[in-house]
């Protein structure tokens, strides 16, 4: 929480690149330190380097959206996410089979960890810059040709003289008009709300499940062990979910609300049964479909984010979303697990996010059904002026018949 508002800016001013390149570094970093760290001291840093790690994944999202017309965001948002959850899925099965058939140490999966980090750094470098960003690399509009800014397309009505005060061209204050302008846009407003609060509750999930495998099936053989193998099935039935999610083709205006409903309703569902069940192979199963019916969805905000605004705003509203919902998850964390606050041990926890997504889902249904009320509002005006442009011709033969007999009688 305390660096994503420094990586966004940083994401701004140094124009994407160099930000996945520290993103890249920070990955190293943490493996480096869980290899080599022995205190409680190095966790605390590889901790910190696991945030800069997460909060730069804004720079990715919005570096995705510059490399791409707008007609395309739909299917690069599906692509970038299964590429990603394909690698989580390649990790889970290779682990997983060193560990059960081969009797590989954790230690030496850390080493092959780092491994493909460092790779992934090499990938890093040989990434496209964008020549431009929206607030810290804006060309001013001048006669040689150069392309103005997005900023400076909104403003094109203004006279060409035309100078704002010095403390409207103050970063922060562009950043305060510009947000004040994109949450009137109802899609992205929904889908940001769906970012944060169900993104929040999803990692939350992620980071205790754990926990409670272990509750529900406690074994100290690691070969007994296929938490591996649980989320390689998850992550690869989310890759499968989000490679769907691009063909999938509805009115997203009008049924956003209702399939956020019933997904996040049948997240519930899933919760209560993960935290009821003493079946670890149950819970196994359960987990998996929460995790994929979550991947699901996150293509599709990304691209209903991305297409009611500029490549250049997308990380403006990525990095306000991700840093809105981990405060989020930090009062939750606090209030629910921390020792300062009820301490709960992991099964009240599952019941507690289980109220969590259930309250979300009424939440959904409201707005589906309000939705749809005005949409039936608004669409019997026009069929009653349908109607009355259909009978208009009706209506006005018998006049001008009428208007003919009387000239002839006259006549």
């Amino acid at each position: 929480m305390a660096v994503l508002v420094p990586i966004f800016l940083l994401t701004d001013y140094l124009r994407y690149k160099p930000v996945l390149v520290l993103q890249s570094l920070s990955h190293i970093s943490i493996w480096l330190l869980l290899i080599f760290g022995t205190s409680i001291l190095a966790m605390q840093f590889m901790e910190f380097f696991y945030g800069i790690t997460m909060a730069a994944r804004v720079a990715y999202s919005s570096y995705i959206f510059s490399l791409v017309t707008p007609s395309h965001y739909q299917r690069m948002a599906s692509y970038s996410r299964f590429s990603v959850l394909m690698g989580v899925f390649t990790s889970s099965v290779l682990g997983q089979l060193c560990v059960t058939f081969g009797g590989t140490t954790f230690m030496t999966l850390n080493y092959l960890s780092l491994g493909f980090m460092c790779f992934g750094l090499i990938l890093t470098l040989f990434l496209e810059r964008p020549k431009r960003s929206l607030f810290f690399n804006r060309r001013e509009p001048v006669c040689n040709g150069t392309t103005p800014s997005e900023l400076d397309k909104m403003n094109a009505g203004k006279p060409p003289w035309y100078k704002a005060p010095s403390w409207q061209k103050l970063v922060f204050i562009r950043m305060l008009k510009e947000l004040g302008t994109i949450v009137r846009l109802p899609q992205l407003r929904l889908w940001s709300l769906w970012w944060i609060f169900n993104s929040a509750g999803y990692y939350l999930i992620l980071y205790y499940v754990q926990i409670l495998w272990n509750e529900i099936y406690p074994t100290r053989d690691n070969r007994k062990v296929y938490n591996g193998g649980v989320e390689a099935a998850s992550t690869l039935l989310g890759a499968i979910t989000s490679f769907a999610a691009g063909y999938v083709k509805i009115r997203w205006t009008l049924w956003s609300e209702l399939v956020i409903c019933l997904v996040t309703a049948f997240q519930a569902g899933l919760l209560l049964l993960m935290n009821t069940t003493a079946n670890i192979w149950l819970c196994y199963v359960a987990y998996i479909f929460f995790r994929g019916s979550y991947q699901f969805l996150v293509p599709i905000a990304i691209f209903q984010i991305a297409a009611s605004l500029s490549k250049e705003l997308c990380a403006l509203v990525f990095g306000i979303n991700t840093f809105l919902a981990t405060v989020l998850k930090t009062i939750i964390t606090i209030i629910i697990t921390d020792k300062r606050g009820l301490a709960l041990s992991v099964h009240p926890q599952f019941y507690v996010y289980f109220g969590y997504f259930t309250l979300l889902a009424v939440v959904y249904l409201a707005a589906s059904v309000c939705v749809a009320v005005r949409h039936n509002s608004c669409r019997k005006p026009q069929e009653a002026a349908t109607a009355k442009e259909l009978c208009s011709p009706v209506n006005e033969v018998p006049s001008e018949e009428k208007n003919t007999e009387l000239a002839t009688s006259e006549a």
